[in-house]
């Protein structure tokens, strides 16, 4: 299951995706673009971890969540 990150802050908000490399190395954070996130949760087999930098608060929404959480949180394109 691929896994992509929603981080919310105050000044905007951004997809990411940890690229796992091999033990010696560190992981690699990189920023990916709304519409290809979108094109591959509509695909399924995606999550998609929605973080609040402020509070620190997260919500795990997948293809199976309520459609009223995954528009609330992602937006009108993931549905």
């Amino acid at each position: 299951m691929k896994r992509y990150t929603k981080i919310i802050r105050l000044t905007g908000n951004y997809f990411t995706k940890e690229l796992v490399k091999k033990k010696h190395y560190q992981n690699q954070l990189r920023e990916i673009s709304e519409d290809t996130v979108a094109k591959v949760f509509l695909e399924g087999d995606t999550e998609i971890l929605v973080y609040f930098q402020e509070t620190a608060r997260e919500v795990l929404i997948t293809p199976l969540s309520d459609q009223s959480d995954i528009k609330k949180y992602l937006g009108s394109k993931f549905i």
